[in-house]
Protein backbone atom coordinates (compact mmCIF):
# COMPACT_ATOMS: atom_id res chain seq x y z
CA UNK A 1 0.00 0.00 0.00
CA UNK A 2 1.10 2.84 -0.60
CA UNK A 3 0.87 6.15 1.19
CA UNK A 4 0.25 9.28 -0.25
CA UNK A 5 1.61 12.43 1.47
CA UNK A 6 -0.52 15.21 1.42
CA UNK A 7 2.13 17.71 2.49
CA UNK A 8 3.38 17.51 -0.44
CA UNK A 9 3.57 20.40 -3.03
CA UNK A 10 2.06 19.58 -6.20
CA UNK A 11 4.66 19.01 -8.99
CA UNK A 12 3.68 22.11 -11.02
CA UNK A 13 4.83 24.10 -8.08
CA UNK A 14 8.10 22.39 -7.08
CA UNK A 15 11.49 23.86 -8.34
CA UNK A 16 14.01 22.40 -10.26
CA UNK A 17 15.60 21.10 -7.69
CA UNK A 18 12.32 19.96 -5.43
CA UNK A 19 11.35 17.78 -8.61
CA UNK A 20 14.58 16.02 -8.90
CA UNK A 21 14.80 15.32 -5.41
CA UNK A 22 11.25 13.62 -5.65
CA UNK A 23 11.94 12.13 -8.87
CA UNK A 24 15.07 10.27 -6.87
CA UNK A 25 12.96 9.33 -4.09
CA UNK A 26 9.95 7.73 -6.21
CA UNK A 27 12.93 5.85 -8.12
CA UNK A 28 14.59 4.81 -4.67
CA UNK A 29 17.76 6.88 -5.78
CA UNK A 30 19.83 8.61 -3.03
CA UNK A 31 19.53 12.44 -3.04
CA UNK A 32 22.28 14.19 -4.99
CA UNK A 33 25.40 14.97 -3.19
CA UNK A 34 26.02 18.91 -2.61
CA UNK A 35 29.76 19.44 -2.69
CA UNK A 36 29.93 23.52 -3.17
CA UNK A 37 29.15 24.52 0.47
CA UNK A 38 32.25 22.11 1.54
CA UNK A 39 34.21 24.12 -0.74
CA UNK A 40 33.06 27.56 0.00
CA UNK A 41 33.86 26.40 3.71
CA UNK A 42 37.56 25.08 2.77
CA UNK A 43 38.16 28.68 0.60
CA UNK A 44 36.69 31.19 3.50
CA UNK A 45 39.31 28.75 5.98
CA UNK A 46 41.93 29.18 3.86
CA UNK A 47 41.58 32.46 3.47
CA UNK A 48 41.63 33.47 7.11
CA UNK A 49 44.73 31.16 7.81
CA UNK A 50 46.78 33.46 4.74
CA UNK A 51 45.48 36.52 6.34
CA UNK A 52 46.52 35.91 9.80
CA UNK A 53 50.10 34.58 8.80
CA UNK A 54 50.29 37.67 6.37
CA UNK A 55 49.30 39.61 9.70
CA UNK A 56 51.87 38.03 12.17
CA UNK A 57 54.93 38.73 9.36
CA UNK A 58 54.16 41.92 9.10
CA UNK A 59 56.46 44.53 10.85
CA UNK A 60 55.53 46.34 14.04
CA UNK A 61 53.57 49.76 13.04
CA UNK A 62 55.85 52.95 14.07
CA UNK A 63 53.88 54.45 16.85
CA UNK A 64 54.73 58.57 17.11
CA UNK A 65 54.96 59.55 20.80
CA UNK A 66 53.66 62.52 21.17
CA UNK A 67 54.69 65.43 23.82
CA UNK A 68 51.88 66.88 25.98
CA UNK A 69 51.21 70.47 24.85
CA UNK A 70 51.79 72.86 28.15
CA UNK A 71 48.78 73.83 30.05
CA UNK A 72 49.16 77.83 29.19
CA UNK A 73 47.24 79.84 31.97
CA UNK A 74 45.72 82.93 30.83
CA UNK A 75 47.71 86.22 32.45
CA UNK A 76 46.02 89.60 32.27
CA UNK A 77 48.27 92.67 31.60
CA UNK A 78 48.99 95.45 33.61
CA UNK A 79 50.03 98.89 32.14
CA UNK A 80 52.48 101.03 34.22
CA UNK A 81 49.71 103.52 34.59
CA UNK A 82 47.23 100.95 35.89
CA UNK A 83 49.39 99.94 38.95
CA UNK A 84 51.39 101.64 41.66
CA UNK A 85 54.70 100.84 44.00
CA UNK A 86 53.75 101.90 47.62
CA UNK A 87 55.85 104.08 49.05
CA UNK A 88 55.94 107.07 51.57
CA UNK A 89 55.58 110.39 49.71
CA UNK A 90 54.72 114.01 50.80
CA UNK A 91 50.86 114.94 49.99
CA UNK A 92 49.67 118.51 49.41
CA UNK A 93 46.30 120.19 49.38
CA UNK A 94 46.27 123.70 47.25
CA UNK A 95 44.52 126.18 46.25
CA UNK A 96 44.83 128.14 42.67
CA UNK A 97 45.39 131.92 42.15
CA UNK A 98 45.63 133.58 38.78
CA UNK A 99 47.18 137.22 38.37
CA UNK A 100 50.07 139.51 36.69
CA UNK A 101 53.75 139.64 37.77
CA UNK A 102 54.61 143.06 38.88
CA UNK A 103 58.33 144.09 39.89
CA UNK A 104 58.52 144.13 43.78
CA UNK A 105 60.29 148.31 43.87
CA UNK A 106 59.28 150.77 41.40
CA UNK A 107 60.28 154.29 41.58
CA UNK A 108 58.86 156.96 39.35
CA UNK A 109 61.00 159.84 39.71
CA UNK A 110 59.91 163.24 39.38
CA UNK A 111 61.69 166.77 39.63
CA UNK A 112 62.02 168.33 42.77
CA UNK A 113 63.69 171.96 41.12
CA UNK A 114 62.67 173.46 38.08
CA UNK A 115 65.55 173.65 35.55
CA UNK A 116 66.80 173.43 32.05
CA UNK A 117 67.52 169.23 31.75
CA UNK A 118 71.29 169.28 30.76
CA UNK A 119 71.31 165.37 30.29
CA UNK A 120 69.53 162.42 30.18
CA UNK A 121 72.22 159.69 30.75
CA UNK A 122 69.73 156.74 30.83
CA UNK A 123 66.96 155.18 28.16
CA UNK A 124 64.40 151.91 29.15
CA UNK A 125 65.88 148.35 29.15
CA UNK A 126 69.12 150.16 30.83
CA UNK A 127 70.63 148.54 34.10
CA UNK A 128 71.60 151.05 36.58
CA UNK A 129 73.67 151.03 40.23
CA UNK A 130 72.22 153.05 43.35
CA UNK A 131 73.35 156.41 43.10
CA UNK A 132 74.09 156.73 39.00
CA UNK A 133 73.20 160.08 37.73
CA UNK A 134 70.50 159.84 35.06
CA UNK A 135 68.84 163.10 34.73
CA UNK A 136 71.27 166.50 35.48
CA UNK A 137 69.82 169.97 35.48
CA UNK A 138 71.26 173.19 34.94
CA UNK A 139 73.40 174.30 38.00
CA UNK A 140 74.27 177.60 37.18
CA UNK A 141 71.13 179.48 38.57
CA UNK A 142 70.97 177.59 41.54
CA UNK A 143 74.77 177.66 42.49
CA UNK A 144 74.61 181.94 42.32
CA UNK A 145 71.45 180.99 44.34
CA UNK A 146 73.45 179.65 46.81
CA UNK A 147 76.10 181.78 46.58
CA UNK A 148 73.62 184.57 47.54
CA UNK A 149 71.79 183.16 50.44
CA UNK A 150 75.76 182.31 52.02
CA UNK A 151 76.56 185.88 51.44
CA UNK A 152 73.78 187.08 53.12
CA UNK A 153 74.22 184.44 56.19
CA UNK A 154 77.84 185.99 56.34
CA UNK A 155 76.57 189.66 56.60
CA UNK A 156 73.96 189.49 59.27
CA UNK A 157 76.36 186.86 61.12
CA UNK A 158 79.15 190.34 60.97
CA UNK A 159 76.47 192.37 62.34
CA UNK A 160 75.14 190.13 64.78
CA UNK A 161 79.15 190.06 66.35
CA UNK A 162 78.91 193.81 65.43
CA UNK A 163 75.35 193.62 68.07
CA UNK A 164 76.87 191.36 70.55
CA UNK A 165 79.91 193.80 71.17
CA UNK A 166 77.15 196.86 72.10
CA UNK A 167 75.40 194.49 74.46
CA UNK A 168 77.99 194.07 76.28
CA UNK A 169 79.30 197.77 76.63
CA UNK A 170 75.70 198.55 77.81
CA UNK A 171 75.46 196.07 80.40
CA UNK A 172 79.18 197.20 81.48
CA UNK A 173 77.61 201.03 82.13
CA UNK A 174 74.39 200.05 83.78
CA UNK A 175 76.71 197.85 86.45
CA UNK A 176 78.67 200.66 86.99
CA UNK A 177 75.92 202.79 87.68
CA UNK A 178 76.41 205.61 84.20
CA UNK A 179 74.13 203.47 82.00
CA UNK A 180 70.71 203.26 81.08
CA UNK A 181 68.72 200.07 81.44
CA UNK A 182 66.61 201.33 77.83
CA UNK A 183 70.11 201.31 76.37
CA UNK A 184 70.55 197.77 77.13
CA UNK A 185 67.06 196.49 76.08
CA UNK A 186 67.80 198.11 72.76
CA UNK A 187 71.02 196.40 72.63
CA UNK A 188 69.46 193.11 73.23
CA UNK A 189 66.40 193.33 71.07
CA UNK A 190 69.20 194.25 68.06
CA UNK A 191 71.20 190.88 69.30
CA UNK A 192 67.89 188.70 69.29
CA UNK A 193 66.64 190.09 66.21
CA UNK A 194 70.10 189.30 64.08
CA UNK A 195 70.27 185.76 65.34
CA UNK A 196 66.75 185.59 63.94
CA UNK A 197 67.40 186.38 61.14
CA UNK A 198 71.52 185.02 61.09
CA UNK A 199 69.32 181.38 61.80
CA UNK A 200 66.72 181.94 58.75
CA UNK A 201 69.84 182.39 56.50
CA UNK A 202 70.96 179.46 57.14
CA UNK A 203 68.20 177.65 56.73
CA UNK A 204 67.89 179.13 52.92
CA UNK A 205 71.37 178.21 52.66
CA UNK A 206 70.39 175.26 53.07
CA UNK A 207 67.45 174.97 50.55
CA UNK A 208 69.78 176.10 48.12
CA UNK A 209 72.11 173.40 48.47
CA UNK A 210 69.19 170.93 48.64
CA UNK A 211 68.29 172.58 45.65
CA UNK A 212 71.39 172.02 44.09
CA UNK A 213 71.95 168.75 45.07
CA UNK A 214 68.35 167.82 43.34
CA UNK A 215 69.39 169.03 40.27
CA UNK A 216 71.04 166.05 39.47
CA UNK A 217 68.62 162.66 39.81
CA UNK A 218 69.97 159.53 40.68
CA UNK A 219 69.23 155.98 41.04
CA UNK A 220 67.50 155.12 44.07
CA UNK A 221 68.52 151.32 44.06
CA UNK A 222 70.09 149.38 41.70
CA UNK A 223 67.45 148.64 38.85
CA UNK A 224 66.52 148.94 35.18
CA UNK A 225 65.35 151.94 33.61
CA UNK A 226 61.68 150.99 32.32
CA UNK A 227 60.86 154.78 31.45
CA UNK A 228 61.82 158.02 30.03
CA UNK A 229 59.41 160.83 30.34
CA UNK A 230 62.47 163.75 29.68
CA UNK A 231 64.52 164.44 26.90
CA UNK A 232 67.93 167.03 27.04
CA UNK A 233 67.05 170.69 26.25
CA UNK A 234 63.62 170.71 28.16
CA UNK A 235 62.65 173.19 31.24
CA UNK A 236 61.10 171.10 33.17
CA UNK A 237 58.81 172.47 36.70
CA UNK A 238 58.74 170.66 39.87
CA UNK A 239 57.13 167.67 39.72
CA UNK A 240 57.50 167.15 36.57
CA UNK A 241 58.12 162.99 35.72
CA UNK A 242 61.61 161.83 34.60
CA UNK A 243 62.66 158.37 34.92
CA UNK A 244 60.86 155.61 36.18
CA UNK A 245 62.99 152.47 37.48
CA UNK A 246 62.18 148.89 38.53
CA UNK A 247 63.99 146.30 40.34
CA UNK A 248 63.38 142.99 38.95
CA UNK A 249 65.47 140.66 41.55
CA UNK A 250 62.44 140.22 42.91
CA UNK A 251 58.96 139.98 41.63
CA UNK A 252 55.42 140.24 43.19
CA UNK A 253 52.21 138.18 41.75
CA UNK A 254 49.07 140.29 42.35
CA UNK A 255 47.12 137.31 41.97
CA UNK A 256 42.97 137.42 43.70
CA UNK A 257 41.91 133.69 45.22
CA UNK A 258 38.43 133.22 45.70
CA UNK A 259 36.67 134.54 48.69
CA UNK A 260 35.53 131.18 49.81
CA UNK A 261 39.44 130.46 50.60
CA UNK A 262 40.60 133.92 51.95
CA UNK A 263 40.27 132.11 55.43
CA UNK A 264 42.79 129.35 54.16
CA UNK A 265 45.57 131.57 53.51
CA UNK A 266 47.96 132.82 55.50
CA UNK A 267 51.19 135.03 55.04
CA UNK A 268 54.36 132.44 55.02
CA UNK A 269 52.86 129.56 53.02
CA UNK A 270 54.50 127.94 49.91
CA UNK A 271 53.58 128.49 46.22
CA UNK A 272 54.45 127.13 43.28
CA UNK A 273 53.97 129.80 40.29
CA UNK A 274 54.02 128.92 36.57
CA UNK A 275 54.04 131.47 34.18
CA UNK A 276 52.81 131.85 30.86
CA UNK A 277 55.92 131.81 28.15
CA UNK A 278 58.18 130.01 30.34
CA UNK A 279 56.88 126.15 29.64
CA UNK A 280 58.34 123.39 32.38
CA UNK A 281 59.56 126.04 34.69
CA UNK A 282 58.14 125.91 38.46
CA UNK A 283 59.07 129.12 40.49
CA UNK A 284 58.71 129.06 44.26
CA UNK A 285 57.15 131.61 45.49
CA UNK A 286 55.70 132.92 49.35
CA UNK A 287 52.84 134.54 50.31
CA UNK A 288 53.59 138.03 51.14
CA UNK A 289 50.56 139.56 52.48
CA UNK A 290 46.75 139.33 52.21
CA UNK A 291 43.83 141.78 51.35
CA UNK A 292 41.28 141.82 54.15
CA UNK A 293 38.41 143.00 51.19
CA UNK A 294 37.41 141.45 48.62
CA UNK A 295 37.89 143.93 45.33
CA UNK A 296 34.88 145.40 44.34
CA UNK A 297 32.46 143.85 42.13
CA UNK A 298 34.13 140.59 42.59
CA UNK A 299 34.48 137.50 44.73
CA UNK A 300 38.39 137.21 44.99
CA UNK A 301 40.56 138.55 47.24
CA UNK A 302 43.89 140.24 46.67
CA UNK A 303 46.95 137.71 47.41
CA UNK A 304 50.39 139.36 47.14
CA UNK A 305 52.96 136.31 46.58
CA UNK A 306 56.63 137.27 45.94
CA UNK A 307 59.19 135.46 44.04
CA UNK A 308 62.48 135.21 43.66
CA UNK A 309 64.09 136.30 39.94
CA UNK A 310 67.70 135.85 39.85
CA UNK A 311 68.06 135.85 36.35
CA UNK A 312 65.73 138.36 35.29
CA UNK A 313 63.57 135.44 33.76
CA UNK A 314 60.38 137.05 35.14
CA UNK A 315 59.31 140.58 33.90
CA UNK A 316 56.42 143.11 35.15
CA UNK A 317 53.07 142.41 33.28
CA UNK A 318 53.32 138.42 32.36
CA UNK A 319 50.61 136.18 33.61
CA UNK A 320 51.38 133.25 36.12
CA UNK A 321 49.18 130.99 37.67
CA UNK A 322 50.13 129.43 41.09
CA UNK A 323 49.21 126.98 43.69
CA UNK A 324 49.15 128.04 47.61
CA UNK A 325 49.82 125.34 49.64
CA UNK A 326 47.67 125.05 52.57
CA UNK A 327 48.09 121.78 53.91
CA UNK A 328 51.14 118.95 53.73
CA UNK A 329 51.47 115.50 55.11
CA UNK A 330 54.87 114.32 55.05
CA UNK A 331 55.80 110.56 54.35
CA UNK A 332 51.95 109.56 53.92
CA UNK A 333 50.89 106.37 52.11
CA UNK A 334 48.83 107.14 49.76
CA UNK A 335 47.11 105.65 46.19
CA UNK A 336 44.72 107.11 43.71
CA UNK A 337 41.24 107.28 44.64
CA UNK A 338 39.94 104.73 42.02
CA UNK A 339 42.11 102.15 43.73
CA UNK A 340 39.64 101.78 46.33
CA UNK A 341 37.31 99.03 46.10
CA UNK A 342 34.23 98.15 48.41
CA UNK A 343 32.36 94.70 49.09
CA UNK A 344 30.36 93.38 51.72
CA UNK A 345 33.32 92.77 54.04
CA UNK A 346 34.59 96.73 53.45
CA UNK A 347 37.07 98.38 52.07
CA UNK A 348 39.81 97.04 49.75
CA UNK A 349 42.66 96.84 47.04
CA UNK A 350 43.58 94.63 44.77
CA UNK A 351 47.70 93.92 45.72
CA UNK A 352 49.56 92.10 43.17
CA UNK A 353 51.77 89.01 44.96
CA UNK A 354 54.13 87.06 42.45
CA UNK A 355 51.69 87.64 39.73
CA UNK A 356 48.07 86.92 41.63
CA UNK A 357 45.72 88.81 42.60
CA UNK A 358 44.75 88.86 46.16
CA UNK A 359 42.13 91.00 48.50
CA UNK A 360 44.31 93.36 50.96
CA UNK A 361 41.70 95.13 53.28
CA UNK A 362 42.43 98.78 53.70
CA UNK A 363 41.39 102.38 55.84
CA UNK A 364 41.13 105.42 53.49
CA UNK A 365 41.49 108.45 55.16
CA UNK A 366 41.14 111.74 53.73
CA UNK A 367 41.47 112.80 50.25
CA UNK A 368 44.26 114.78 49.00
CA UNK A 369 45.53 117.09 45.60
CA UNK A 370 45.19 114.89 42.66
CA UNK A 371 42.45 112.37 43.83
CA UNK A 372 44.78 110.72 45.75
CA UNK A 373 43.49 109.14 48.95
CA UNK A 374 45.72 108.63 52.12
CA UNK A 375 45.75 104.91 53.50
CA UNK A 376 46.22 104.90 57.82
CA UNK A 377 45.88 101.31 57.62
CA UNK A 378 46.60 98.27 55.31
CA UNK A 379 49.26 99.24 52.85
CA UNK A 380 53.06 99.31 53.85
CA UNK A 381 56.11 100.69 51.70
CA UNK A 382 56.91 97.99 49.35
CA UNK A 383 53.42 96.93 48.25
CA UNK A 384 52.20 96.84 44.47
CA UNK A 385 48.01 97.78 43.99
CA UNK A 386 46.46 97.65 40.91
CA UNK A 387 46.09 101.48 40.69
CA UNK A 388 43.41 102.34 38.15
CA UNK A 389 38.99 100.74 38.28
CA UNK A 390 39.81 97.87 35.93
CA UNK A 391 36.13 95.75 36.63
CA UNK A 392 37.41 93.40 34.40
CA UNK A 393 40.03 92.37 37.32
CA UNK A 394 39.11 90.44 40.50
CA UNK A 395 40.90 88.66 43.29
CA UNK A 396 42.77 85.58 42.58
CA UNK A 397 43.45 86.45 38.53
CA UNK A 398 46.59 86.54 36.96
CA UNK A 399 48.50 89.28 35.58
CA UNK A 400 51.50 90.71 34.53
CA UNK A 401 52.95 94.05 35.12
CA UNK A 402 54.00 95.24 31.73
CA UNK A 403 57.17 97.64 31.85
CA UNK A 404 58.48 96.29 35.35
Amino acid sequence: MTTIDRSAKPEWAMTRREADIARRKREGLPPRSRRWPWILLALVVAGVGGFGWWKTHQPAPVVEVRTPEPVIVSRMQVNPDEYVDIAPQTLERAIKVIGTLQPSRKAELSSQTGGLVEAVNVRPGDTVKAGDVMVQVDVERLTLDLDLQRSNADATRAQLALAEGQLERAKALVDRGVGTASTMEEAQSSVDGLRASLSAQIDQVSVAELTLRNASVHAPFDGVVSARNVEPGTFIQVGAPLITIVDLSTVELEANASVSAGSLLSPGQAVSVTVDGIPDRVFPGTVERINPVAAEGTRAIPVYIRLANPNDVLLGGMFATGQVVVARQEDAIAIPSDAIREDGDGKYVLAIVNGTLIRQSVAPAELWEGRMTRISEGLKPGDVVVAAALPELSVGDQVELVGN
